[in-house]
């Protein structure tokens, strides 16, 4: 995909500077548009899933626009491309000397998807059966409409598959999350381009920088979201590693487990509100230890009295219910110690990722495959067979390294 987009935007700059910028004012008014969404990217782009909503609504509207105050514009699909790549790449810049270059999977979703709306639409309304079918009004607004719902599945659609290509997780719900996610940024940035492209069909340029100033403090808002965030689970971090920094477990136990269980949580299909109680749970799911008086040995309590390990989970749990996080957080850290077909499936993912890393840390170089073949003959009693199931197929994944202290 990436080599695709690469070609595609080679080919389109070729084009363009053979044939010509049709429309060069319309073109350099976009392009400044987009330039400026990139140089106003902000936050982590590995985190964010559209870390430029105003440079992708610039790029959809161009991609879109079929009038300059009331006159046909004919730029190609490929100018579209061309023009919006070469925007994107010069709003980057700055963004690389500052260490936050765009992730190619990123780059090559804006362009592919641009494309596709361009492609749609430009041809048909540069020729004129667009106008003879549809006329200039509500049909033709409506169509706008289809398009952008199109365009929204295929930008889906492309990033849970270069997900699925990095890590091979399931394309179903990999495909579930990222349309989901269309219900936030994304549908702000659709509805943008799709009323910048109609807006200077009417009313020209000057209404670019009108009708952007709502997404653009629309993402301002969203950068600091994304930034309280973050802080929020750095500190969920910091708390669990207050069993460590006492003694209590083993050094990196419990970012171990929450690395695992997420990976896990993936490959069963759990939905995005599910892996972030799955994580923070995992993270936290030692912390009842600390009413211990003496720690036990590797922070193992499977060696505990069956009491005594309900006891330690419900008092974690009382423990997370006063960091504020969701409750169903504290529901999974008090049910580790309860047999696994009374447990939720976020609890019994945790409870296996755990039982893995502590039994393969003490294993030894083999460790590893024998704490597998463990977790498979306790699969009538203490783990769920497809939870285990799952955990084998994502080590396989990353291979059975050993596990670390």
């Amino acid at each position: 995909m990436h080599l695709v987009t690469a070609l595609l935007v080679l080919g389109s700059l070729a084009h363009v500077l053979w044939s010509g910028l049709a429309d060069r004012g319309v073109a350099l008014a976009f392009g400044a548009l987009v330039a400026v969404g990139e140089l106003a990217r902000g936050g982590d782009p590995a985190q964010e899933r559209e870390p430029a909503p105003l440079g992708a609504a610039g790029a959809l509207a161009y991609a879109l626009l079929g009038e300059n105050a009331g006159h046909p514009t004919m730029h190609s699909a490929l100018q579209v491309v061309a023009v919006t790549s070469a925007a994107f790449l010069v709003g980057c810049v700055p963004q690389v000397a500052l260490g936050r270059a765009p992730l190619p999977d990123h780059l090559a979703r804006r362009v592919l998807s641009t494309a596709f709306a361009a492609v749609c639409f430009q041809p048909l309304y540069n020729s004129g059966k667009l106008t003879d079918l549809l006329g200039p009004g509500p049909a033709y607004a409506l169509w706008l409409v289809v398009l952008l719902a199109l365009t929204a599945l295929c930008d889906a659609v492309l990033a849970a598959a270069l997900v699925r290509a990095r890590t091979r997780w399931p394309f179903g719900p990999l495909l579930r999350d990222e349309l989901r996610a269309m219900r936030g940024i994304g549908s702000a940035v659709g509805a943008t381009g799709v009323v910048l492209a109609l807006a200077v069909a009417v009313a020209g340029l000057w209404a670019l920088p009108v009708f952007c100033l709502p997404l653009l403090l629309t993402q301002l808002s969203f950068s600091r979201y994304a930034a309280v965030r973050t802080t929020y689970r750095q500190t969920i971090t910091s708390l669990a590693r207050a069993t460590e920094i006492a003694g209590y477990t083993p050094q990196g136990h419990a970012r171990r487990v929450a690395a695992l269980s997420r990976a896990v949580g993936r490959d069963l299909g759990l939905t995005a509100a599910d892996l972030v109680v799955l994580e923070y749970a995992a993270l936290m799911h030692d912390i009842g230890q600390l009413s211990l008086v003496d720690p036990v040995p590797d922070g193992a309590t499977a060696v505990l009295p069956a009491t005594e390990q309900r006891r330690i989970a419900l008092l974690g749990g009382a423990v997370v219910r006063q960091t504020g996080v969701p409750a169903d957080v504290a529901v999974v850290v008090e049910l580790q110690a309860d047999p696994y077909r009374e447990q939720p499936l976020t609890a019994r993912i945790v409870r296996t990722a755990n039982a893995y890393d502590e039994m393969a840390r003490k294993e030894g170089p083999g460790g590893p495959l024998a704490a597998l073949e463990r977790l498979r003959l306790g699969t009538g009693h203490d783990h769920q067979p497809e939870v285990v199931e799952s955990l084998a197929r994502v080590l396989s994944r990353g291979g059975l390294a050993p596990v670390g202290g």
